[in-house]
């Protein structure tokens, strides 16, 4: 288990290093002239941009080490917990940005189950509106054991227009003192 967790997060910071490395070598005139769409005013707006903050509001679906191992759709179906969640990242260039999130499955204890803070690395697709993104960090879960945990994931964004997108994503969440589970969240992503 920990040389998956090392690998995983060499594989986030490798990710993040090289966008970061892509970004700064590229000027910020040809980065917004390469994706932008036309707003009603026909002006060119670029819909993935740096200085950006993002407000996430997600559904989540988690299941455990023995049913990500095993899986079937009856395990899947009995075994899963549904949650919700909010979340807040700030890219400082077009690629790289820090966020955390917060999530809760359990309405019986804690009000937060997870809370966490992680790294990005998005790679926008051209003026498609789809920018697939990794990320890495760690933090706290309050409910079912109090433990730290490392994780690291990918997902994906469409956005529809400079303001709204829809994001789908997975990460695989490893706490130092309990068994690793994996967590998937869907959800609607505000750009400001």
């Amino acid at each position: 288990m920990k040389n998956k967790l090392a690998m995983g997060a060499a594989a986030v910071l490798l990710t993040a290093t090289s966008a970061f490395s892509q970004t700064t070598d590229q000027s910020m005139d040809h980065q917004a002239m390469d994706h932008q769409y036309m707003d009603s005013d026909h002006e060119h707006v670029d819909l993935y941009r740096a200085n950006e903050v993002d407000v996430d509001l997600f559904g989540t679906a988690s299941a455990g080490k023995y049913t990500l191992d095993h899986v079937s759709g009856s395990r899947v179906r009995n075994n899963t917990r549904l949650g919700a969640g909010a979340g807040l990242t700030y890219f400082f260039t077009r690629n790289v940005g820090i966020g955390g999130d917060v999530y809760s499955e359990d309405t019986h204890g804690s009000f937060i189950d997870s809370a966490s803070g992680n790294i990005y690395a998005r790679f926008p697709l051209g003026e498609s509106g789809f920018s697939p993104y990794a990320f890495g960090g760690g933090g706290y879960q309050f409910d079912l054991s109090n433990v730290w945990f490392a994780q690291f994931g990918a997902g994906m964004e469409y956005r529809f227009c400079h303001n709204v997108g829809l994001f789908v994503d997975g990460r695989w969440v490893f706490p130092n003192e309990t068994k690793y589970y994996g967590v998937g969240r869907l959800g609607v992503r505000l750009a400001f």
